[in-house]
């Protein structure tokens, strides 16, 4: 299954990202995990080496190899590169876990994203699963990596939402947006729950049947979150659940 996880900034996705990616590496699954966020901080969040992760060459610096393989510098370029190589060379492998990072935060005025995007998506489309494989890309916050496409062609649109009404507008949003581009299962995840009244308050605002698992606030998510180690290294009940809801959804995903 390819899951892309997305959601508002600031309600948890990475973490709930990292915590899926740790489980089913740990159930055996080979894990290809995609920090298609900016901010790269995925990585971290794992508890990866920093030096691996930070000598990793992203996809914003391959500056020569994508004007080649997105069909020159000019403001065209092919939908299409050939880019399965780039699988093999852009990932590093910690255990089950193979690490791809999309690249850092431009600076200001600078050109956007949309070649990374454009590659980064054909490497994804470019993966054909075996068994016991899947793909977790940690997306952006906010809806852009959806106007330009780059979750196009997932399994499922996993989105991660806190118990606020501005945060559930925003899961909303982008799940018309998921819809819109042909990702037929949408599947929603309420983090940071404190109190029943949480739970009520974001069913009664999404789909019910989408709603496949609730994360109650614990303060070893913080820690995770911020890269902290912590003593008890296994993954948060709340998150073991969700990815077995996710595990038996894949196992209904044709191919």
């Amino acid at each position: 299954m390819k899951l892309a996880i997305s959601g508002k900034g600031g309600v948890g996705k990475t973490t709930i990202a990292a915590g899926l990616i740790r489980h089913f590496a740990d159930q055996g699954y080979q894990v290809y995990a995609v920090d298609a966020d900016p901010d790269t901080s995925l990585g971290m969040v794992l508890g990866l080496p920093q030096e691996k992760v930070g000598g990793l060459r992203p996809i914003a610096e391959m500056r020569e190899v994508l004007t080649e393989r997105a069909g020159g510098s000019g403001a065209f370029f092919s939908l299409n590169p050939e880019v399965e190589d780039l699988l093999q060379e852009y990932t590093i492998r910690h255990g089950n876990i193979l690490f791809l990072k999309m690249g850092t935060v431009k600076p200001a005025g600078t050109a956007c994203y949309c070649r990374e995007n454009t590659v980064l998506k054909a490497m994804v489309d470019s993966l054909i699963l075996r068994h016991r494989e899947m793909v977790v890309l940690d997306m952006g916050a906010g809806i852009e990596h959806l106007t330009r496409g780059t979750a196009r062609g997932v399994d499922l649109m996993l989105i991660v939402t806190e118990p606020t009404l501005v945060s559930l507008q925003t899961a909303r949003t982008i799940a018309d947006l998921a819809r819109q581009l042909g990702i037929q299962r949408v599947g929603f995840v309420g983090n940071k729950i404190r109190r029943p009244a949480d739970e009520e308050l974001i069913r009664q605002h999404l789909p019910p049947e989408e709603v496949i698992g609730m994360v109650p606030f614990q303060t070893e998510l913080l820690d995770q979150a911020a890269g902290l180690e912590t003593q008890d290294a296994s993954v948060p009940a709340g998150i073991a659940e969700l990815a077995t809801r996710i595990a038996d959804l894949a196992a209904r995903v044709p191919g």
